[in-house]
């Protein structure tokens, strides 16, 4: 049966996108794909990737199922959000019959090879018959998130001995808010070499880069070969899961939907630190700093003094 045959069960309005914020903050997957239906069937087809709207509030998926069909993936949304989502690719290759990406050209090196994938190209869009944002695939697929897909890089040979932590401190400039200032992660370097895993223009000279800079592949070999990663919620957490170092994200007190409440059901081998207030990052950090990193699959231990 098509969504769009299925009976309303809430008309979407103002509250609509708090509600999915909500059931998907909880976990409640079937609750969220519900609103999703209606929000969908509500649409005017004619809105349909609707080239007056930036590409993240676009919506592509028009219900139709997937099961058997040449789709096309696109990638609309910040390249962690496309890492995050990549998880779904394989049960989408099981059920479709071919499954091309129209992928962030950055990321092309990093995951070629595991699907077909071509650059995202903003002007020049492309034509399929059954095409899908990544971001909407579990709704799609009426499937919760699968573990993240583990890709296999080579570590950097460019790091010293030792322990070493990643440092990534800065988020996009959208939201300030997830960004923590460096000098308060300073302080780990009692624990260990810090090595920085900042892009763009938040990195500092104080923290060595060991040349990742904004080459993706590069900064997935550097993260492959530290001990553990501390980041707040950008790419570089995304990143980490699918490397498999061991990983620490910093929140914002109202952190986004995909965190959860008490744990994320994306990310649920990444140790989280929440602010215990707006703008307590100092709490966040000494939490972090006093407590064993947990779901470590490697045993390496967290940062106790």
């Amino acid at each position: 049966m098509s969504i769009k045959s299925q009976p309303l069960l809430l008309q979407p309005g103002p509250d609509w996108g708090a509600l999915w914020d909500e059931a998907m903050r909880d976990g409640a997957f079937e609750t969220a794909w519900a609103i999703n239906d209606q929000v969908l069937a509500a649409r005017d087809p004619a809105t349909r990737d609707d080239p007056s709207r930036p590409y993240h509030e676009r919506w592509i998926w028009d219900g139709r199922s997937l099961d058997g069909q040449d789709v096309l993936v696109r990638c609309y949304h910040g390249l962690g959000d496309t890492l995050q989502f990549w998880r779904y690719l394989a049960p989408l290759a099981a059920r479709a019959a071919s499954v091309t990406v129209e992928v962030q050209p950055e990321l092309i090196p990093l995951l070629a090879g595991l699907y077909r994938l071509i650059p995202f190209q903003p002007d020049a869009p492309t034509a399929a018959a059954c095409d899908v944002e990544i971001m909407e695939l579990g709704h799609a697929l009426r499937l919760p998130p699968p573990p993240p897909h583990r890709i296999a890089v080579a570590p950097s040979l460019l790091l010293g001995s030792g322990r070493r932590i990643g440092l990534c401190w800065a988020a996009g400039g959208w939201d300030p808010d997830r960004s923590i200032p460096l000098r308060l992660l300073k302080p780990l370097a009692q624990f260990g070499q810090l090595v920085s895993l900042q892009r763009g223009p938040a990195s500092d000279a104080s923290i060595p880069d060991c040349g990742g800079g904004m080459d993706i592949l590069q900064t997935a070999r550097i993260i492959r070969a530290l001990d553990m990663v501390v980041t707040v919620d950008t790419m570089v957490a995304h990143l980490s899961a699918l490397v498999g170092t061991p990983t620490s994200v910093l929140l914002k007190h109202h952190a986004d939907w995909r965190w959860g409440r008490q744990g994320s059901p994306w990310y649920d081998q990444h140790a989280l630190f929440r602010q215990p207030s707006p703008g307590a990052w100092e709490a966040a950090v000494a939490a972090l700093t006093h407590a064993p990193l947990s779901g470590n699959p490697e045993g390496i231990p967290g940062f106790v003094a």
